[in-house]
């Protein structure tokens, strides 16, 4: 397949380009070449900006993943230039599109956010940032129909990835894991290689790209099992308790995105690939927000 992906060079960019090659695909980069610009010399590369994405108008892919879609503007402008060019379109989405934060077991058919009116299209905020996804996801399936994909998750864990970096980094060294988030909080996560091999698939619409609904206390007893005597949980590290917002989110339904072809390794295998990892010299990335 011959595959052009937009960003690529960090967090799960990185391994969706990993999989790719792994797979035998032929692979473009189109980013700013700002980070990590050494990575996968033997990749062709394409250095520009989203915001003038007119060098795409040079060629022709099976299929574009878009990872770097954040700006209402440049995820329009990607897909006016690639109309005609590619065979569908991927869209690295959130979980954060949906209006409902409360209601468990909800599937990719549940209400979207509204975009706010009189907001921005081209200036990025953690406000608007459900509201643009939601709005990208739009103006790919009006422009692709079928050929377009939204791939929605939420916490994505292992190398090159912020989430969960303080627990590898805990048990790399023998330190006590953190949780401000109480024992019973829900939460779904997937691990980074399992979404970029779902990423590759032949998509089409809407997915609830997550692993299975656990306790904190749950995850944390699967991460704590992979060394030996693990130092014990630390379940008050601050004054005031949170709960991961809306843990309506982090009871989806991922059926869709099963059926379609995600594969989910255990919750161990991606605590003990983390830790070594980061036992290996790495440190995790600071989260973005």
């Amino acid at each position: 397949m011959r595959l052009l992906v937009l960003g690529g060079t960090k967090n799960l960019g990185r391994h969706v380009v990993e999989a790719a090659l792994r797979d035998g695909h032929e692979v473009t980069l189109f980013n700013r070449g700002t980070t990590n610009p050494g990575l996968f010399p033997e990749v062709r590369r394409m250095i520009g900006d989203r915001a003038d994405p007119s060098a795409l108008a040079a060629g022709e892919w099976d299929c574009v993943i878009d990872m770097s879609g954040f700006l209402v503007r440049d995820v329009r402008l990607s897909a006016e230039v690639l109309r005609d060019r590619v065979g569908r379109y991927t869209y690295m989405s959130s979980i954060g599109v949906y209006a409902d934060r409360t209601t468990p077991g909800q599937d990719e058919s549940g209400g979207l956010l509204p975009w706010p009116v009189g907001a921005p299209d081209n200036e990025f905020t953690m406000d608007l940032y459900g509201p643009s996804k939601v709005r990208c996801e739009s103006l790919l399936a009006a422009t692709f129909g079928s050929r377009a994909a939204a791939v929605r998750s939420g916490f994505v864990v292992g190398r090159y990835n912020p989430d969960f970096g303080n627990w590898g980094t805990a048990l790399a060294s023998g330190n006590r894991m953190e949780s401000a988030a109480p024992p019973s909080q829900p939460v779904q996560y997937v691990d980074a290689r399992d979404l970029a091999d779902f990423l590759l698939l032949e998509l089409s619409g809407p997915y609830n790209a997550v692993g299975p609904t656990r306790t904190m206390a749950e995850l944390a007893a699967a991460w704590r099992s992979v060394v030996p005597d693990p130092a014990p949980m630390d379940w008050a590290p601050t004054v005031d308790r949170f709960h991961l917002n809306d843990e309506g989110l982090f009871r989806l339904d991922n059926g869709r995105a099963l059926a379609a072809g995600l594969r989910l390794r255990p919750d161990e295998e991606t605590a003990r690939d983390y830790v070594a990892w980061v036992q290996d010299g790495n440190i995790p990335p600071d989260p973005p927000h």
